[in-house]
């Protein structure tokens, strides 16, 4: 596997968490209306996806493979926990 494999494969892997890091602190802000927080909307979108791609590799470790419906929702779990700290929601 030469190294354009290996980044395809990467990228792949981390996509669903990329996905919700991009669409939950929008859809915090535009749709559900919650307060913005102190981070700015990239600062957001950072640590939602480290979380995210934490709990994919975890995911791996643990149960041995990749795509398990546990670890998707797990993830899903942690991250829109971490867009509601972030945004600081409970404030509101």
């Amino acid at each position: 596997m030469d190294s354009l494999d290996i980044a395809l494969h990467l990228m792949n892997f981390s996509a669903p968490a990329l996905v919700l890091a991009l669409v939950l602190p929008i859809g915090a802000r535009h749709v559900l209306r919650l307060p913005t927080g102190p981070l700015a909307i990239w600062q957001q979108m950072t640590g939602i996806l480290l979380v995210g791609v934490v709990v994919l590799a975890l995911g791996v470790i643990v149960l041995g493979r990749d795509g398990k419906m546990s670890t998707y929702g797990l993830m899903v779990l942690l991250q829109a926990t971490c867009q509601w700290l972030l945004s600081r929601a409970w404030r509101h």
